[in-house]
């Protein structure tokens, strides 16, 4: 179930170069005590710091909570349930303990990379026809969305125990302090927090989410005010004593039954389902990539089309240019287009459907893919035809803003790279036990056939996972030794952050933060969506020429956040689109 590269692993170089550097010490105490939720102090966002154990994360206070941890002796893996923990607080927004997650863990004493799927399930007896009307036609997104129907049996705390097993120094009782300490006492309300609460997102306007999110006074809470959270405390003191029994049995499990049964558009989850959730520790899919090899979880993550982009890049000239140039970035897109046009075909959960994986990867097939990025963008590429294939209907299944990313090694030089979930902004606006639940079934196909009885690789069905697009990745180096860890979240331009990223460490040389920073561009079938603002006008003239004409960036931002071992010690990047930092010791 585990990866490992056939040559010896040099962990003990590995441990030596970890120690080479230390950042200045951080102050100790509570994670409370610094208020950190609040902006980031100048110079600190995607700022790079070397060290021997290291956290990057979306918010200041759940990095100061994984470092308690790992001061505290706990492993990479005892700070990532740290972390998760303070993430569904803070950033509820973007993931928390009703979400889903994967997994990439790197063993420094074994070599090995293992992945966890912590995906969420569709309840058993929910069909393909479960967003349909009476007469057959898919429902609108957002009337599914704030329904019960868009819940799945939530999968992070799971799959955060089977790692945590494995792979723990600490009782898991004893990570979850930070949280609770910062949902009794209160946190800082961050701008980011506080810009989603009065948005225009329906799910921030639910009878629940306005409950928790309106002061006394009936206004908004807002940026600098402190938030507190007496029931999301007094769940993770259930979820330390029982692990997630706690959520998938008993008071709670109740309360999540009976709130997805609410409504006008009731959902089909049973106290089945909940209990008979199990996470899934797979095989790590890994490809060289030139002199690397970067892992990712396999399907339905996103993991394999971010494993065909890079193989696509690997037979163009891309690392002979950089990120100047405007040659670059025209293959960039041009392979960005073909892996998209795959993946939205042929996607699904391998427990349900054949998912060409080795198809999709086989280097006879890249190199036909690869063969069709010509001197000019064409109209938008067609789905190829991978060995392994069956016949699927074309997917557009959205995925929209709701996801978190974070990075985690410690000083023994174990790894963590976790990409986690509620789905859309605050889930499906529902709460219970002060968290909020997922919407992760609208992830499915809303057509679960073409017109021509085609079906999608992507349709809902009963115990199914939902294709996602979430791919952290861990890349080791040429002697199987770890190197970088790296994702982000952003539906599906995650695809497209990832494998922007990975050029910019592996094929341009940059350093993490520099990477991380580099412009967004998403190529998807027409679409060229960009941070235009930030390209240099050679580079926008170059791709112009060349057929390439960009539109505004919708949809989630970035939010990469990634390391990587240098010869000075560890090197940390957070995206300065948002408020994380990358601290260690």
């Amino acid at each position: 179930m585990d990866f490992r590269l056939p040559r010896p692993v040099a962990v003990a170089a590995l441990a030596a170069s970890l120690v080479l550097s230390a950042c200045a010490p951080l102050a100790q105490g509570p994670a409370g005590a610094r208020d950190l939720a609040a902006a980031p102090p100048a110079g600190q966002r995607g700022e790079q710091r070397t060290g021997q154990a290291m956290v990057a994360a979306a918010n200041p206070l759940a990095v100061e909570a994984g470092l308690e941890v790992l001061r505290a002796g706990g492993s990479a893996v005892d700070a990532a349930v740290a972390v998760q923990a303070v993430l569904g607080l803070v950033e509820p927004q973007s993931s928390g303990i009703g979400g889903g997650a994967f997994l990439v863990h790197y063993d420094a004493a074994t070599g090995q990379v293992s992945a966890y799927d912590g995906r969420e399930t569709a309840p058993a007896a929910a069909t393909p026809d479960l967003f349909l009307t009476p007469d057959g036609k898919p429902r609108p997104f957002f009337e599914v969305l704030l329904s019960g129907r868009s819940t799945g049996a939530p999968g992070a705390v799971a799959m955060l125990h089977m790692a945590q097993a494995e792979h723990g120094n600490l009782a898991w009782r004893d990570l979850f302090g930070a949280a609770e300490r910062l949902a009794d006492e209160g946190f800082i309300v961050s701008p980011r927090l506080a810009e989603m609460i009065v948005s225009r997102a329906p799910q921030a306007k639910t009878a629940d989410a306005l409950a928790y999110f309106t002061k006394p006074d009936g206004t908004p809470y807002g940026a600098g005010d402190r938030l507190r959270n007496p029931a999301y405390a007094a769940t993770l003191r259930k979820v330390a004593a029982e692990g997630p029994d706690a959520l998938l049995k008993g008071e709670i499990a109740a309360a999540i039954v009976a709130k997805v049964r609410e409504g006008e558009l009731p959902g089909v989850m049973t106290l089945e389902d909940l209990a008979g959730y199990r996470p899934n520790k797979v095989e790590a899919l890994c490809r060289p990539y030139r002199i690397h090899v970067v892992c990712t979880p396999p399907a339905p993550s996103g993991g394999p089309a971010v494993l065909q982009g890079l193989g696509l890049l690997e037979r163009t000239a891309i690392g002979q240019y950089g990120p100047g140039d405007a040659e670059g970035w025209y293959l960039f897109t041009q392979a960005s287009r073909l892996m998209y046009a795959d993946r939205d075909r042929y996607m699904g959960d391998p427990a349900y459907v054949d998912v060409p994986t080795e198809g999709l990867l086989a280097p006879d097939y890249l190199d036909a893919r690869a063969a069709l990025i010509g001197p000019s963008a064409g109209p938008a590429p067609a789905p190829g035809a991978p060995r392994g294939a069956g016949v699927r209907a074309p997917d557009a299944t959205r995925e929209v803003s709701g996801t978190s990313h974070f990075v985690v090694a410690d000083p023994a030089g174990n790894v963590v790279s976790m990409t986690t979930t509620v789905e859309s902004i605050f889930g499906s606006g529902r709460m219970v036990g002060g968290f909020f639940l997922n919407n992760q079934l609208t992830d499915f196909a809303f057509a679960p056939v073409n017109p021509d009885g085609a079906p999608a690789a992507n349709a809902l069905a009963g115990g199914k996972r939902p294709r996602s697009s979430m791919a952290p990745a861990i890349v080791l180096d040429q002697d199987g030794g770890f190197y970088a860890a790296v994702g982000s979240p952003g539906g599906t331009s995650i695809l497209a952050y990832n494998l922007k990223a990975l050029v910019g460490v592996l094929d341009w040389n940059l350093s993490m933060a520099e990477a991380i920073a580099l412009p967004n561009l998403i190529a998807r079938g027409t679409s060229y969506s960009a941070e235009g603002s930030k390209f240099a006008p050679e580079v926008i003239e170059g791709l112009r020429a060349r057929g390439v004409t960009f539109t505004a960036v919708g949809g989630e931002g970035s939010g990469l956040h990634g390391l990587r071992v240098t010869p000075q010690g560890l090197e940390g990047g957070a995206d300065p689109r948002r408020e994380g930092v990358a601290l260690g010791f």
